[in-house]
């Protein structure tokens, strides 16, 4: 037995072998070394190897599952070896095989899957200056290409999150650009499978796609125009195919992904939006957490899909929004209680072509397509013409023939799993039925006869009766031997008693005894013909799922819409954004009272400049405006009371202050990163968020920086810009570009406490806040009190001295330049100034001793008058 082990263990290297024993599932040396501390199982150690004890280590069969996912979850890959031989009839150990491969980004078994995310397996192929991507979600086998240059890779791969990552063997992931940060992965991790640099050509890759997709040529869906992408693909599929011991006949037509035809929002703006994750990791309070209200895990996961991906094109989102709006005036609820009776068509149909589907999830497909029905005739009610969901409705159609089917074959309630037996219905099959009833009627067949043999022998107290050694007889007491037939075969002799077998009886004993044996063979074997019937129907199905899944979306907008009063935004040609009473959807689904505020952009007016006290509401007020724009292009209505948009293509944000610790960044690297990233990327028609760009450095730097960035913005960007800052210095460039205008968040005192009035208002504040702020904040009286001592003594020294810096003065001569600052001349120095300078000039530093350096100090500070 451990020979076998060892030869299958050595087919399976790098990955645990879950090695089925009767009722166990079974691990030994490293293996069980290794997963006994991440399972919490007991580690032991029996028989010997080479002299040595044999580590092992066991789950149960029926509870092997749960372990499964914790192994998943911990990134591990664990290969399935079943017995597959008859252990009666071997003479040596029991046939086994690896039946399939459970990996993080292969798991399809719903009890492994997280119901309203998707489980992402990214191919990579490096090819000449670009990289090939393909990318699969296994379990619905939808699948997606692209090529990009290295530099993008790491946004799109921070986008999926994929659960796995295949790889060439030749591939060093630290030569695409970005990958690594002073040695350190600057995207999340993702455990890598290599495969053979063969497998990721693309000829190779076409035939696979021709035959899984029964199609003359490819070409037809695109990839021609991705061949790196393509190669990716074909290894892909051969990983899938490899992992689940089947071709992955669920494939569903690969599709091109195109950046241009959607908002770009990059890895920075999606975590400081916090669209589907907190900027903590958690999964609430986020944008979804707020939106998801669907009646099914489809649409659940085409909701966070649509999140990541909002639409850059206007009439695809219009179309979207049109629909919306017909939902919401005919109130979706109905249609909501339908969509929750649905099932997970997609997953169903990719388990059926897997053939690891179970009875009672065909059952549920069975019972949902009335449901199916149902929705696609209320549609009919509101769109007779089919004019906003024809293109749902003609997906509405379960297969007749497969759906007649289930409803003939499968019982009303069948077993959970195909071994457990009763899973068709009676007088589906009448072998089985024949089978069924002998298991069923056996004792009622054994009474039966008993009278029988009694009426015919007139042996008033002959029995029939079972026991495992000997199997069925008829026991006849040996006063009544006499009377015993001739074709009455002894069996076994007793001291009272003699039993016997006929003819009869011995056919009854083969039938019933293997009968529960039979029936259940007969079981599998009519699933499997089942599986076949229902393999034609699989893209049906799928089709199915994704008309639901994007239909619950979209009635989940009208539903959210219609509670929280949102409205239908507008599109126009017209570059701008207007904002009327717009609210920010997380904020204020946790707050009592929430105050809207407008927002404005048009051609002649490109960058607000927001000023205001701490925690006076300036980012919530940003993050508003481009969460109101990317649910715009999302499909959604949105959170205010008027929303008109121009042409947007990114969502830049620069919010937050966090250093990178892993990385070795400071806060203000972090914050100059993010920056440059912006100025290189942004565009007219990009959304630009700033918020406190220069805190993390000194006053006059940050000072600098800020105001040079947000020169660049305003002269060679022309992006729309919310510039949120605390140096008041920079409410001047609203003077000097006519592009520019002054808000703040509005803020009252009174006896020395702020209270927030979370209100934009024109021009700029007056004041920080800064005191008023550490006061809320908890900080000891005597540390305020002392603050604003020496507050009130820096500012009547600033007023004396006029000590502001004049950043638009004449010694700032190109800040404002469209390249950018070229040189910052010194303002002119006074007699005092010039002939410290020449003392200075006059200095032999290398003759000066330790004193001579004091005393000259001395000297030098008493010229100045200091």
């Amino acid at each position: 037995m451990m020979q076998q082990y060892l030869r299958i263990k050595a087919e399976q290297p790098g990955i645990l072998l879950f090695y089925r024993m009767g009722d166990f599932y079974e691990l030994f040396y490293d293996d069980a070394e290794k997963a006994a501390p991440l399972l919490g199982i007991t580690l032991t150690r029996r028989g010997t190897s080479a002299g040595q004890p044999i580590p092992m280590a066991g789950v149960p069969v029926h509870s092997a599952e749960q372990y499964l996912a914790r192994l998943i979850r911990l990134g591990e890959s664990v290969a399935i070896c079943e017995q597959i031989g008859d252990p009666a009839l071997s003479k040596g150990p029991v046939e086994r095989k690896v039946v399939r491969i459970v990996t993080p980004g292969t798991i399809t078994d719903a009890q492994l899957l997280p119901e309203r995310d998707d489980r992402v397996l990214l191919a990579v192929k490096p090819g000449n200056r670009r990289l090939g991507l393909a990318w699969m979600v296994v379990a619905s086998g939808e699948c997606w290409l692209a090529e990009m240059a290295p530099a993008q890779f790491i946004a799109e791969f921070d986008r999926l999150r994929p659960a796995e990552l295949v790889l060439p063997d030749s591939v060093d992931l630290s030569a695409i650009p970005g990958w690594l940060d002073e040695g350190r992965p600057t995207a999340p991790q993702a455990p890598v499978a290599r495969v053979a640099d063969w497998q990721f050509d693309e000829q190779r890759a076409r035939r696979t796609l021709t035959e899984l997709l029964q199609v003359a040529d490819p070409d037809a869906f695109g990839v021609n125009e991705v061949p790196d992408a393509l190669g990716a693909l074909g290894a892909l599929l051969d990983y899938v195919g490899r992992t689940q011991g089947i071709s992955p006949s669920h494939l569903q037509a690969p599709k091109v992904h195109h950046g241009d035809d959607y908002l770009i929002v990059d890895p920075v703006a999606r975590r400081n939006l916090e669209l589907v994750e907190t900027l903590r990791g958690e999964s609430a309070p986020t944008l979804l957490s707020v939106l998801d209200r669907c009646a099914s895990s489809a649409g659940a996961r085409m909701l966070r899909r649509w999140l990541q991906l909002p639409l850059r094109r206007q009439a695809d989102a219009a179309i979207r929004h049109r629909q919306v709006g017909v939902l919401l005036q005919a109130d979706p609820t109905p249609l909501r209680r339908m969509l929750a009776k649905s099932v997970d068509f997609e997953r169903i149909a990719g388990r059926i072509a897997l053939r690891s589907v179970r009875p009672r999830e065909l059952a549920a497909l069975r019972d949902a397509c009335a449901s199916v029905d149902e929705i696609a005739s209320w549609l009919r009610t509101i769109d007779p013409q089919g004019e906003l969901f024809g293109d749902e409705l003609a997906e509405l159609a379960p297969p007749p023939a497969q759906t007649l089917l289930l409803a003939a074959a499968l019982a009303d309630e069948p077993a959970a799993l195909v071994r457990d037996g009763g899973v068709f219905r009676s007088g589906h099959d009448l072998t089985l039925d024949e089978l069924r009833a002998i298991d069923e009627n056996c004792d009622a067949h054994l009474a039966q006869m008993e009278q029988q043999e009694r009426d015919q022998t007139g042996i008033a107290n002959l029995k029939v009766g079972f026991n495992n050694v000997h199997g069925f007889y008829i026991e006849v007491s040996n006063g009544q031997t006499d009377r015993v037939p001739e074709h009455y075969r002894r069996r076994q002799t007793l001291k009272n008693a003699e039993r016997y077998i006929t003819p009869e009886l011995k056919a009854f004993e083969d039938k019933a005894l293997s009968a529960r044996e039979r029936a259940l063979a007969r079981e599998r074997e009519l699933y499997e013909q089942l599986l076949d019937a229902l393999a034609p129907s699989v893209q049906a199905w799928q089709r199915i799922g994704r008309a639901l899944g994007a239909i619950d979306v979209l009635a989940c907008f009208a539903d959210r819409a219609r509670e929280l009063g949102w409205v239908e935004p507008q599109f126009s040609a017209l570059p701008g954004i207007e904002i009327r009473a717009g609210r920010h959807p997380v904020v204020e689904d946790s707050v009592e009272r929430f105050v809207p505020n407008d927002c404005v952009f048009d051609d002649r007016r490109r960058t607000v400049l927001l000023t205001g006290p701490n925690m006076g509401g300036k980012s919530t007020y940003m993050r508003q405006v481009a969460l109101i724009v990317l649910l715009a292009h999302t499909g959604s209505f949105v959170p205010a009371d008027l929303c008109r948009l121009g042409p947007i293509d990114r969502i830049f944000t620069r919010i937050g202050a966090s250093d990178d610790l892993a990385g070795g960044r400071s806060t203000f690297m972090v914050e100059m990163t993010e920056a440059a990233a912006i100025l290189h990327a942004a565009t007219e028609h990009s959304l630009v968020l700033m918020d406190e760009i220069g805190r993390g450095t000194s006053t006059f730097d940050g000072l600098a920086l800020a105001h040079a960035i947000a020169s660049r913005l305003l002269s060679h960007n022309r992006s729309f810009v919310l510039f949120a800052t605390h140096y008041f210095e920079l409410t001047q460039l609203a003077e000097r570009f006519p592009q520019a205008i002054n808000r703040h968040l509005a803020a009252a005192e009174h006896r020395g406490s702020i209270a927030f009035l979370h209100e934009v208002r024109d021009g700029p504040a007056n004041r920080s806040y800064g005191l008023q702020v550490a006061r809320l904040a908890g900080l000891p009286p005597p540390v305020v009190r002392a603050a604003g001592q020496l507050l009130e003594a820096l500012e009547t020294r600033a007023r004396e001295q006029d000590a502001q810096i004049d950043l638009f003065g004449e010694g700032q001569t190109s800040l404002d330049a469209p390249d950018g600052p070229e040189e910052i001349r010194a303002a002119p120095d006074d007699q005092r100034t010039r002939q410290v300078i020449e003392r200075i000039a006059e200095i032999d530093p290398d003759q000066l001793s330790a004193r001579a350096a004091l005393e000259l100090l001395y000297e030098l500070k008493a010229a100045l008058g200091r």
